[in-house]
């Protein structure tokens, strides 16, 4: 049976898009990047990881978590910047990719931050190409830049690089 709903009084049952996004903030090398919220299961502090042999480099091995292995990926060295000095304890944060978890292995872990979706951009041409190819995209905040990772890009090892 059809309906005549007058002008402007018709109901839509399309899901708006989201006026904000929600992200884990974390730090690496004093940058700030952010994660969905919502792709976040959990956040460690420093564990005992377990070195996979002939692994790639940026896997820095597996952790047990409550009775589940969790494969370890160093960000660090997964955006080409250098390993860590060891200055830092270092702190995870895990992911649930495809049912499988992932520790992202991170400097330091911020605050969750709700920013506007209006105020997402697309990766400025200035930023790291090795960068872009994980980032999905940037927020410029009043005092520095949050890079926005794709997470499912960071954890794909079987894209060329």
């Amino acid at each position: 049976m059809n309906q005549i709903v007058p002008h402007g009084k018709r109901q839509s049952t399309d899901l708006a898009a989201p006026e904000t996004q929600d992200y884990v903030t974390m730090f690496i090398k004093g940058q700030l990047f952010g994660i969905p919220v919502l792709t976040v299961q959990d956040v460690l502090g420093p564990q005992k990881i377990t070195r996979i042999p002939l692994a790639p480099r940026e896997i820095a091995g597996s952790l047990n978590l409550r009775g589940r292995i969790v494969t370890a990926i160093d960000v660090r060295l997964r955006l080409g910047l250098p390993r860590d000095d060891g200055a830092s304890k270092g702190m995870s944060v895990v992911v649930d990719m495809g049912g499988e978890l992932y520790s992202l292995m991170v400097d330091s872990v911020g605050e969750v931050l709700s920013l506007p979706a209006a105020k997402f951009e697309r990766n400025p041409p200035t930023l790291d190409l090795h960068w872009r190819e994980f980032s999905a995209g940037i927020y410029r905040l009043e005092d520095k830049l949050l890079v926005v990772l794709d997470v499912g890009k960071l954890l794909d090892f079987t894209r060329n690089e």
